[in-house]
C-alpha cells in the first residue's frame, strides 16, 4: 500500500469532492496533511485534511514540501499527470440488505 508522503496522489473518499483525485503538499502530523488540486486541475482547493478521508494511489509527483499550486500545476503537466489528476473515480455502491 502505498504511504502519505509529500507528492502522493490521492483519492478523496468523503465529502463534496469525492472520488476527485489531489496531491499531498505538506504533511502536517499523523493524522492530518495539506492537500490540493490545484483547483484549475481537479477543482480541489488547498485545505488540510484528515488522512482517513484520503486514498492513496500508486502516482505520486516530484514535488518540494509546502509547493504552491502553480508550481504543483507546472510539475503535473511536466510529469504527464495532469489528465491523470482530472480523472474522477466514481466510488463503488455498497448495497445494504434489509433486515
Amino acid at each position: 500500500m502505498p504511504s502519505i508522503e509529500v507528492g502522493r496522489i490521492c483519492v478523496k473518499l468523503f465529502g463534496r469532492e469525492a472520488g476527485r483525485k489531489c496531491v499531498i503538499v505538506d504533511v502536517v502530523d499523523k493524522n492530518f496533511v495539506l492537500i490540493t488540486g490545484p483547483k484549475k486541475i481537479s477543482g480541489i482547493k488547498r485545505r488540510r485534511t484528515n488522512v482517513k478521508h484520503l486514498e492513496p494511489t500508486d502516482e505520486s509527483i516530484d514535488i518540494k514540501k509546502g509547493a504552491s499550486d502553480e508550481d504543483v500545476v507546472k510539475i503535473a503537466e511536466k510529469a504527464k499527470k495532469a489528465s491523470f489528476l482530472k480523472e474522477i473515480v466514481t466510488p463503488k455502491q455498497i448495497t445494504v440488505a434489509a433486515s
